[in-house]
């Protein structure tokens, strides 16, 4: 059975069952609709629509367990309202480009990135962009990413940059992978990528927890604490290597 068996079209834009709601961004011809339409029937599509219905997918046959919606962009049959809109609901954007085409990238940041920051205001810190550059089975031996860093580093937002191929099925459920991860496990509450260090919060509640393992309060995690504490968050003991690291790193 297929994904797209599974998956439900939906046309009301709110999802508001959704946990995770995925927008797919950028130039026209990219592959947007590629994308999903390869995730769904697991191969690729040689005939796509300009754009497919926004899709609902089920919790139980998501890796993460959430119930997750897919949404695609098509310039031609939307306006910028409904794309404004889109990206005001969105909780994660996958912006997409093809590694063959430098003016797709360049519009990326342009044109797209900006866009978003625009319109997601003070929360675009907290809206994850997943860098997807699509059409790899195209480009030959490609330098593209020497050219996606600099724009990763300078848009913090930049959860990951994934290069993928619709026609070869290349880490195509990676990017929805990836996506869905970067909303269930956001990594700005916890690191201040500029500053390359913790949040104030983060600090707090990593002292907090070692002082709650520190049983005998002497200021260092014995091999028992460290056990205990790997049993309460994994539920499985320390290997006698692990036993074997601490030891040393005493």
């Amino acid at each position: 059975m297929t994904l797209s068996e599974e998956a439900t079209a939906r046309n009301d834009s709110s999802d508001k069952n959704a946990d995770v709601r995925i927008l797919l961004i950028g130039e026209a011809g990219v592959g947007k609709t590629s994308l999903i339409m390869s995730l769904l029937e697991d191969e690729f599509c040689a005939n796509v629509p300009p754009r497919i219905d926004n899709i609902m997918i089920p919790a139980d046959i998501t890796p993460e367990g959430v119930v997750t919606s897919i949404h695609d962009y098509c310039a031609s049959e939307q306006t910028e309202e409904e794309l404004k809109t889109e990206i005001e609901f969105a909780n994660v954007v996958c912006l997409v480009y093809a590694v063959d085409d430098h003016q797709s990238i360049e519009k990326a940041t342009k044109i797209w990135l900006p866009l978003i920051k625009q319109i997601k205001g003070d929360k675009s810190g907290s809206c994850p962009i997943i860098f997807v550059g699509n059409k790899s089975d195209e480009a030959g031996p490609s330098k593209h990413i020497e050219k996606v860093l600099p724009i990763m580093n300078e848009y913090d937002e930049i959860e990951t940059c994934v290069e993928c191929s619709a026609k070869t099925m290349k880490n195509i459920s990676e990017i929805f992978y990836y996506a869905q991860k970067a909303v269930i496990y956001p990594t700005h509450q916890l690191y201040i990528s500029e500053d390359r260090e913790l949040t104030k919060k983060c600090k707090k509640a990593l002292i907090r927890i070692f002082k709650l393992c520190d049983f005998d309060n002497d200021g260092l995690l014995n091999d028992i604490e460290l056990n205990q504490f790997q049993l309460f968050v994994f539920g499985v003991p320390l290997t006698a290597s692990a036993v074997s690291v601490s030891f040393l790193c005493h």
